[in-house]
């Protein structure tokens, strides 16, 4: 039975009925890709041969047959998929017989060193398959006792004659072919042909013509039939000669590439000659960091999962909600939280046992990663009595701005764990009068705030936290960076407040929490906390905290090892293990060429991972350097942490990257709980980083974060990036202004904003009607015109068309105009968005009123067919900025109450304002007046101003330098622009 024809190569024979074999090729028959199984063989040698890795949690449950696993072949030296065919006991323990599922071979292994596989080593099926001699059965040759007469007759088991015969004849053969017959019991079928001095034999006859073997009585017809060539045969490939452990390729498969070179130079200054030691692991992945989630659990140091913990007292992670120490109703509220993450992990069990706690993560914004355990630890600990007669509350939650006070209350509250906390916020505005008749309820227990908010309430009445025990600084690099002075004098009036003789059995805890380590945070550390635990989830922030000396050495692509050669110390004072690292294979064979040119000599060692751990680790001496050469994906599986410099020869293409590097040096970082305050050591690891015209467009946040570490800048590196921060402002000429730069100014973000920040065209306007409010100062609205209004002419012309005639829209479409009815009053519309209306009989759409300036939600049965006529006119809204105000407390955004009294106040009120300065479809005025008649008369009176009624709301405060850091910053070309009276700034030539 012909089944398909297919190009397989043998791997291993046992006899003429166990062939071991994979499929190349075959109608039907998706071919393996060689590419993928090296991919998986490296990826699980990386993985198994990394030195911290708890093993205990990788070995299978229970050691049975038909067990899928991981063992570790000798012979190959590489980890290998197995199963399992059967347990037995051992002399010492019990031992497994183990077949390897992509090899063919079988090996014993003992039961302890059988690992469960990860999912995604599971993803490619096995390569190799069991293939037999199809319609034939061994025979043997059976001599009766009592008789002196032989026979041959059919037997279960081949005879090694048998087996010798067929790898005679494989050994003189110059061609070898198969034909699939068919698959039964997980073996297929085949008929295997040979070509001997250019004649073709049938093995499976001739095994039968030798009396090696029988035909099948139901199949021998069906063999008969395939001499006559009705099925094509297809090529094998068999070496004699070689290991049964070797896997043969066929002539045109694609070639396994040698892996490539990672060195280690051991350099030692003695009498005799210099030796060095060239250590050559597995070829690497670079997709390494997707493999499975699996592998962050078998850790077992948080140094080994990129955590940096520094702590006095010991601290152990919480894993799941189960063991975290939260309370019971959070946990229950919470139940469907995926976490405690990795940092939270760490972070929950410090701040729950009490510690002095700081937190630098991904998640440094999130509160989740300090109120659970802090809930808890509140309600847990009680106040002594000579606190309970005191007011104010236990504990204070600082928080940058408004809308993060807002988040962190409505977290409080939506986590129903706070039932005799009763927490509250406050923000109060620049108002003196506002702090004194402040009032904090007695039981509220924590207080969610600002740091210049407390600020003003600690002047005007201190009183109000005496009973202050707990301090959490949310965003605490935020919070530094805002309110330096103010942050200086809470923590002082905590620390006066907690170190008095009737607290000492009091509790005391600060927490600070963020993103970034900053130099207001090691203050924080230094003087205000006592045996802190330091949690630091970041590696680059690690490695600024660890205060490893940070080196950039300019160079062209082309002269990199050379100074490479110049920036190491071949005669170091103390002993040194540095790390050079590259990107890709064929950077560290070039390295290593150069290195073997320098009269060092070298050994390749293959797939040793341990060997080159015990290398690395060997003691060393004064005047000794250790050199390993190796590329990013080796340093995750040789777990290396006590480097001393580490040098970066392939340029990091991203801040994880470049933090996961620099780890390599963690245990040389200096620790912060185990320091005196007063010790000042010099930094004990370095990194150089090597930086050519090859990564230009990486060198302004190389440069933000060498200023973040103290690190002497080359002038050249400074101009270098002041070219490329001026070539990609000159790309964002078309993009829209900063709104930042436009409302106050200058640029929050300057060094990350994508927006445009150069200012282009001006117009003249005097009339300005606010129509849309979107902030306190920022409006959308109309310029009314003194003489001709065209807006409205318009309307009139509108409302009496619809009058006479109203057609719905019969299709709306993104970007149309339309028209929109509201009251007595009908509005052109631009339609920005048009969602699927799926089965619903109406749906909406998002509409821009182009008069008016703003956006919202429009049913599409609402809108209305747009004559031409009316659509000649341009939109007449426009963005009006009130110039020098700003919010209070250098926040980023106006709080809401400001924002509401403005808009009661001025929507839809014609007011007089003076043009100070207009870009495209934007106007700066200043001042902005509503002007009232007076009755009889015509005489008109200032009925308010806009920016003091700003002013004196107390959540807004002046910003003189508004339109002249706007200016400045926009980069106005001095040909094009002329200062007009009055001053407004008119553009010209355009």
């Amino acid at each position: 039975m012909y089944l398909t024809r297919t190009h397989s190569a043998l791997c291993q024979i046992e006899d003429p009925g166990c062939l071991w074999a994979r499929v190349l090729k075959g109608s039907g028959i998706q071919p393996d890709s060689p590419e993928e199984y090296e991919s998986l063989r490296v990826k699980m040698n990386l993985f198994y041969h990394e030195v911290d890795l708890d093993v205990q949690k990788l070995k299978p449950a229970e050691l049975k047959e038909g067990l899928v696993c991981v063992v570790f072949s000798l012979a190959l030296k590489s980890w290998c998929r197995a199963v399992v065919e059967s347990v037995f006991q051992g002399m010492v323990d019990m031992q497994a017989w183990c077949l390897l599922v992509d090899h063919g071979d079988r090996i014993i292994v003992g039961a302890e060193d059988v690992r469960t596989p990860l999912e995604k080593f599971l993803q490619l099926p096995f390569r190799v398959r069991c293939f037999k001699l199809a319609g034939i059965r061994p025979m043997t040759l059976q001599v009766p006792v009592s008789e002196n007469t032989a026979e041959l007759v059919p037997s279960s088991t081949w005879d090694s004659s048998a087996t010798k015969y067929l790898h005679n004849l494989l050994q003189v053969s110059t061609l070898v072919e198969a034909v699939l017959c068919e698959t039964q019991a997980g073996c297929s079928a085949i008929e295997l042909y040979l070509t001997i001095n250019n004649t073709k034999l049938c093995v499976n006859h001739e095994l039968v013509v030798k009396k090696f073997a029988c035909f099948l009585k139901e199949e021998s017809s069906a063999l008969e039939g395939n001499r006559n060539g009705d099925r094509a045969p297809i090529s094998l490939a068999w070496d004699i000669y070689s290991s049964p452990h070797q896997l043969l390729e066929m002539k045109g498969c694609c070639p396994v590439k040698p892996p490539p070179f990672s060195i280690l130079t051991r350099k030692e200054q003695k009498d005799d000659p210099r030796t060095g030691h060239f250590l050559n692991p597995d070829p690497l992945n670079p997709a390494q960091e997707s493999l499975d989630a699996k592998v962050r659990v078998v850790r077992c140091d948080p140094g080994h999962s990129g955590v940096l913990v520094h702590a006095a007292l010991r601290v152990e992670p919480c894993s799941n909600l189960t063991r975290a120490p939260i309370s019971e109703k959070f946990r229950k509220v919470n139940q469907k939280y995926n976490g405690p993450n990795v940092a939270e992990s760490y972070c929950w069990p410090a701040v729950a046992r009490g510690f002095d706690t700081v937190l630098v993560s991904h998640c440094g914004d999130s509160p989740l990663s300090y109120i659970p355990p802090l809930l808890m630890l509140l309600q847990t600990v009680s106040v002594v009595s000579s606190l309970a007669a005191r007011t104010g509350p236990i504990a204070v939650i600082l928080c940058p701005g408004w809308e993060k006070v807002q988040m962190v209350l409505e977290l409080l509250e939506d986590s129903k764990a706070t039932y005799n906390l009763h927490p509250t916020s406050v923000l109060l505005g620049v108002d003196q009068e506002e702090p004194k008749k402040f009032k904090i309820q007695r039981n509220c227990q924590l207080l969610v705030t600002t740091p210049f908010t407390m600020m003003r309430l600690l002047d005007a009445q201190c009183f109000l936290f005496l009973r202050l025990c707990h301090l959490v600084l949310d965003e605490a690099d935020v919070l530094y960076s805002q309110a330096p002075e103010q942050m200086s004098v809470i923590l002082k009036h905590f620390q006066k407040v907690v170190s008095g003789e009737e607290r000492s059995s009091c509790p005391r805890q600060i927490i600070a929490v963020g993103s970034r380590w900053s130099a207001g945070i090691e203050a924080l550390v230094r003087e205000h906390m006592i045996y802190p635990s330091i949690i630091i989830t970041v590696m680059e922030e690690a490695a600024l905290y660890g205060r490893v000396h940070q080196r950039v050495q300019l160079c062209l692509d082309c002269d990199k090892i050379s100074v490479l050669l110049g920036s190491l110390d071949f005669h170091p004072p103390k002993p040194q293990k540095t790390l050079i690292i590259t990107n890709s294979a064929e950077e560290t064979e070039h390295v290593y060429k150069v290195w073997n040119s320098t009269n060092h000599t070298h050994e390749d060692v293959t797939d040793q991972f341990d060997f080159v751990i015990d290398q690395w680790r060997k003691d060393i001496g004064h005047g000794t350097q250790v050199i390993l050469v190796t590329t990013n994906d080796c340093l995750k599986a040789l777990g290396i942490r006590d480097a001393t410099c580490v040098v970066h020869y392939g340029f990091p293409s991203s801040p994880k990257l470049f933090g996961s590097r620099l780890f390599c040096l963690s245990e040389n970082f200096r620790n912060l709980p185990e320091m005196d305050h007063a010790e000042s050591s010099s930094p004990a690891a370095q990194s150089v980083l090597l930086l050519s015209e090859l990564n230009a467009r990486h060198v302004c946040g190389v440069l933000r974060y060498l200023r973040r570490s103290g690190a002497l800048l080359p002038p050249e590196l400074l101009q270098f990036a002041l070219g490329v921060q001026q070539a990609k402002e000159e790309q964002k000429t078309d993009r829209p202004l900063c709104s930042s730069l436009k409302s106050f100014g200058f640029c929050r973000s300057l060094l990350h904003c994508s927006n445009s920040l150069t200012v282009t065209v001006s117009f003249d306007f005097e009339k300005v009607l606010p129509l849309c409010i979107k902030s306190a100062n920022v409006y959308s609205g109309r310029i009314m015109s003194q003489k001709d209004d065209g807006y409205e002419t318009l309307a009139v012309q509108m409302n009496a068309h619809y009058v006479i005639e109203r057609r719905c829209a019969v299709e709306v479409l993104k970007g149309e105009l339309y028209a929109v009815q509201e009251e007595n009053i009908y509005n052109r519309v631009c339609v920005i968005e048009v969602p699927e209306k799926g089965e619903q009989l109406f749906s909406s759409v998002t509409a821009c009123f182009i008069d008016e300036g703003r956006t919202q939600e429009v049913k599409s049965h609402q809108l209305l067919q747009l004559p031409p006529q009316f659509q000649d006119l341009p939109g007449q809204a426009v963005e009006i900025i009130l110039c020098r105000a700003q919010p209070v407390d250098g926040e980023v955004d106006w709080n809401p109450k400001v924002t509401r009294a403005i808009s009661q106040k001025i929507k839809g009120k014609l007011h007089q304002a003076r043009v100070v300065m207009s870009v495209g479809n934007t106007v700066w005025v200043d001042p902005m007046v509503r002007m009232t008649r007076v009755p009889g008369l015509k005489t008109y009176i200032n009925e308010y101003n806009v920016h003091a009624e700003i002013l004196a709301s107390g959540f807004g405060v002046n910003n003189p330098q508004h339109l002249d850091l706007l200016k400045r910053d926009a980069d106005f070309e001095t040909d094009l622009c002329v200062v007009l009276p009055r001053g407004l700034v008119h553009i010209s030539g355009f």
